[in-house]
């Protein structure tokens, strides 16, 4: 599937005339996620926005790990992150970086705040701290401990350091301007004390960094030339600037900032992701009903269909939400083209043909992909019984219903018209077999002179695998969840429905991961927990696609 090209939004416009100029010879980018949950689908954008700049005019992009709070952070997040990025099609320079590289150098500069007189160790409370800070029409005011003496200040972060204080006691503030009306610059904190262990430093540190003083800073020390951000962060910029005013920083980056990504029909709160999460309502970061890319890997979505998403999306600076329905379009519009077809009975009625010899059975020879030659055909074993669908059969069916009904024909996918004898029930009325009878001059189409609207797929009753297939729905019953008071209110409690199929037997060894289409019902991928021999098969998308009718 061709995708759709990124226009040259605002970003790439600045990035160009920074290389005219001759500000830059080259841009150096980054992505630098909290390793704390797995990336989803509004991290895509900007994974796309990173590495497409600096693969377009020539340029590296650093992976960095922001992992300044060891709470929260753990190792198989930072892992599942890099698989993300590569699955996406993406690879960064070099190897892997993290802020906890940097530890050394921030304390350093911490110091050197200090020894400037624009930094001090206070010690109110996080509860006079709020109280202090004023609001947005009222300034803050200063803290008893901000004209503290330097030597004190110095004496003090070093007890911080050596771990002879307690958490809560104290925090490093930048000394900047508590009259301020942006509240980011009104003395910030830029360390805190913490004893816990991280994931990569192990206990050598029971002081961290506060994510503003790291992160501009490691993109300092990086040499990155565009900071590219989420615009939650515009707000920020000006501490950031304060801060590469104020540091012997090695280079100065510039940041931009760009809208965040959101989907209807999910949220994307790494908060309110793990809860649905830690309370079981998913099984895990990768189900495929969540927005995470690990999720719509699992669902079936393919690199190209999110790639081609993010591209149509664009690059803005307003908020932005995209339609579920245009992702499922751009799945649709590359899984037209790639996938192989297939044909499952999704909840199989057995079919009797009373004519055909029960010692018989013929090799149905079907394409792979009726538009692709090059990817081959099989063959399907077609004897006296097979499977359809329950729904493709109705007793007491309406004028404009063309698929079986007692006394009417029908075609069978590749094979013969049929036609309804019988129907059989159960003791409770349930119909649970159909006696049929078949046109043995059908067998490779109708005659110019005969006409049978309904075509049906099917499955041989013997040689038809079972196997598990899940029909997936969006988890929430709104558009907007997050507009919700709580968004657990609004979970859809059929969002998941399992049901034992019939498949035909060339899908009996299909490897996790591939996807088909299976005839009439839609997009499918073989899901991970699939086993040889008994597949599990995740619907990816119906073949009806809604978005372009909307």
């Amino acid at each position: 599937m061709p995708e759709t090209e990124a226009p040259l939004d605002f970003i790439r416009e600045i990035v160009s005339k920074d290389l005219e100029s001759g500000k830059h010879a080259s841009p150096v980018t980054r992505f630098p996620p909290e390793p704390n949950g797995y990336l989803h689908i509004g991290h895509a954008k900007a994974i796309c926005l990173v590495f497409g700049v600096a693969e377009e005019f020539g340029g590296k992009c650093f992976l960095r790990m922001d992992d300044t709070n060891p709470e929260k952070e753990e190792a198989h997040y930072a892992e599942a992150i890099q698989r993300d990025i590569q699955w996406l099609g993406f690879q960064w320079d070099g190897e892997v970086r993290h802020t906890s590289d940097y530890y050394s150098t921030l304390h350093d500069w911490a110091i050197h705040l200090i020894r400037e007189g624009k930094a001090y160790i206070d010690e109110q409370s996080a509860e006079e701290m709020r109280a202090n800070r004023g609001s947005l029409t009222e300034p803050g005011r200063n803290s008893p401990f901000r004209g503290r003496p330097q030597e004190e200040n110095l004496e003090r972060f070093e007890q911080m350091r050596a771990g002879e204080l307690e958490e809560g006691t104290c925090v490093l503030r930048a000394k900047i301007d508590m009259a301020s009306p942006n509240l980011n610059l009104r003395d910030p904190a830029l360390y805190r004390i913490l004893k816990k262990a991280h994931p990569r430093t192990g206990n050598e540190w029971c002081i961290y960094p506060m994510y503003d003083f790291a992160h501009g800073q490691s993109d300092a020390i990086e040499g990155i030339t565009h900071s590219l951000c989420s615009l939650e962060f515009e707000n920020h910029r000006p501490l950031y600037d304060w801060f590469v005013e104020n540091l012997p920083v090695p280079n100065k980056p510039r940041q931009i900032e760009f809208s965040r990504l959101n989907l209807t029909g999910t949220v994307m709160s790494k908060r309110k992701l793990l809860r649905l999460v830690e309370d079981s309502v998913v099984d895990g970061w990768d189900d495929p009903r969540m927005p995470t890319l690990s999720g719509l890997r699992r669902r079936g979505f393919t690199p190209a269909s999110i790639r081609d998403f993010i591209a149509r999306a664009g690059v803005t600076k307003t908020a932005q939400t995209m339609d579920l329905r245009l992702l499922q379009h751009c799945l649709r519009q590359d899984l037209e083209h790639s996938a192989e077809r297939r044909m499952a009975v999704l909840r199989p009625l057995k079919v009797v043909l009373t004519d055909y010899p029960e010692d018989r059975t013929e090799e149905i020879e079907l394409p792979n992909h009726a538009g692709r030659e090059e990817l081959g055909k099989r063959k399907i074993p077609f004897s006296r019984e097979f499977y359809i669908e329950q729904s493709d059969f109705l007793e007491d069916a309406p004028k404009k219903f063309f698929r079986l009904t007692p006394g009417k024909e029908v075609k069978l996918r590749y094979a013969y018209v049929i036609k309804c004898e019988e129907v059989v029930k159960d003791q409770d009325g349930n119909i649970v077999e159909l006696r049929c009878t078949h046109d043995p001059e059908t067998r490779h189409g109708l005659p110019k002179d005969r006409k049978v609207k309904g075509i049906l797929h099917w499955v041989p009753a013997k040689e038809s695998i079972e196997c598990e297939v899940r029909i997936y729905d969006e988890l929430f019953t709104v558009e907007n969840p997050d507009g919700e008071d709580d968004f657990m209110s609004v979970l859809n409690s059929e969002s998941l429905e399992r049901v034992r199929a019939r498949c035909e037997p060339s899908l009996l060894d299909a490897a996790p991961e591939e996807r088909f289409q299976f005839e009439r019902n839609g997009y499918f991928v073989v899901d991970m927990d699939s086993k040889k021999g008994v597949p599990i098969f995740n619907r990816s998308v119906s073949l009806k696609d809604s978005f372009s009718k909307k």
